[in-house]
């Protein structure tokens, strides 16, 4: 019986970076034995124990044969005859099938280190194209690890794969899962783009592949392309280290403008109506979250109006907070105008330019809030209390911008 640490572990130690998780293959036992050793079983699928004091994972050497659709298609194969070796080859790129054993020395049959050294995502062997969840995988670790590329006959064999059908196989709560991982990662738009490369991101998300080669005006939009700006502002809210939700948000706030008829482009009239329903339909698609879902939803109808700010009426300001319910979840409307100012900020040459808009709806808000909708309620006609309450909260607003200097921004 021996025990090696394999995978990521492996990999980030070579790289330098902080190694967070340790996972074991162990060869030469049976489950009996590590029952005997104290080991608890906790694997589902295949055999997995863990060990009875570091509570890391040890599992069994094995090896996968297809035997149906999709990623969880596989036939397991556990014994002690299985070899290290074998048990590396069915791992997803080179750089993760390196094992070290119990003294620190590295076993890398498959050119691991090679492909560290070089900078490349490589598949070990042809039955990377058994498991579509590896496009995913891939896909993430590129908006990781930012300065690698996936290798030419990689990416020819995940273009297969996505041309067999198998990514149409994938469970939705493992897109959102593998989706969600990669947008908190370094630069999400890495992600999109090796998706993009292969074929996936048009079967996964038509919505956000039909957004590429979408014009916008050039006076607001240098960029133009709508699927660039995109992924600027995906990667605005990455930089900024901004949650989950809020990095959602700023991944389909512009879903509509892939919906216009191209007659009527680059303008894109109503495009956040249009964004609403899309964003809602790919929330229900691949199971996203409710937090990121609403607040996705908002950001797609509102964002637009955020922008002008400055420039509405006191009511339409109160109108604005109630619709995102900044009275109720203040910590939600943070977010909101975090997503905002992402839009703005995904635009070359925007990156340092004024955006008074958050800080002046932050202001707004507090104005508002100040009022005492008890005390109107007590007050007004019990049939108009929502009106009575909007229309003090809108003199309110109307009061602090009418204190505010001229030359404000």
């Amino acid at each position: 019986m021996k025990t090696y640490i394999v995978g990521g572990a492996v990999r980030d130690r070579l790289l330098g970076l902080p190694v967070a998780d340790r996972d074991h293959v162990v060869v030469g036992a049976t489950p009996d034995d590590m029952v005997v050793l104290g080991y608890q079983p906790v694997g589902k699928d295949f055999p997995v124990f863990l060990h009875p004091a570091t509570h890391e994972e040890y599992a069994l050497a094995r090896t996968e044969r297809k035997s149906g659709h999709g990623y969880k298609g596989f036939t397991v194969y556990a014994a002690p005859e299985v070899t290290l070796e074998e048990d590396l080859r069915r791992r997803d790129l080179t750089i993760n099938a390196i094992a070290e054993d119990e003294s620190g020395a590295l076993v890398d049959p498959y050119g691991g280190q090679r492909d560290l050294a070089a900078r490349i995502f490589r598949h070990v062997s042809a039955a990377f194209a058994e498991d579509p969840v590896r496009i995913l995988r891939v896909a993430r670790f590129a908006a990781r690890f930012t300065d690698f590329a996936v290798a030419l006959e990689t990416n020819a064999l995940m273009r297969q794969m996505v041309d067999n059908g198998e990514v149409d196989a994938l469970v939705p709560e493992r897109v959102w899962q593998e989706i969600a991982r990669g947008l908190m990662d370094v630069q999400p738009s890495r992600m999109f783009q090796v998706l993009r490369d292969c074929g996936a991101l048009a079967r996964l998300f038509p919505e956000i592949d039909r957004l590429f080669g979408v014009p916008q005006p050039p006076e607001h939009h240098p960029e133009v392309d709508t699927g660039v700006h995109i992924m600027l502002v995906v990667d605005w809210a990455a930089r900024q280290g901004l949650s989950l939700p809020v990095r959602f948000a700023a991944f389909t706030h512009d879903l509509g403008k892939g919906a216009t008829h191209p007659e009527f482009c680059p303008k894109h009239h109503g495009h956040e109506a249009k964004s609403v329903e899309l964003v809602r339909a790919l929330s229900e698609r691949i199971r996203v979250p409710a937090d990121c879902r609403d607040l996705a939803v908002a950001v797609a109808r509102e964002h637009g109006i955020v922008h002008r700010a400055l420039e509405l009426r006191p009511s339409t300001v109160v109108e604005l907070l109630e619709r995102v319910d900044a009275f109720r979840r203040p910590d939600r409307f943070e977010e909101f105008l975090q997503a905002c100012e992402c839009d703005f900020r995904g635009r070359p040459g925007y990156e340092d330019r004024p955006f008074p808009a958050p800080d002046f709806l932050r202001q707004a808000l507090q104005a508002a809030q100040a009022i005492d909708a008890a005390e109107v309620a007590r007050n007004a006609d019990p049939a108009r209390i929502r009106e009575a309450i909007f229309q003090t909260r809108t003199a309110a607003v109307a009061a602090w911008r009418d204190r505010l200097p001229e030359d404000r921004p």
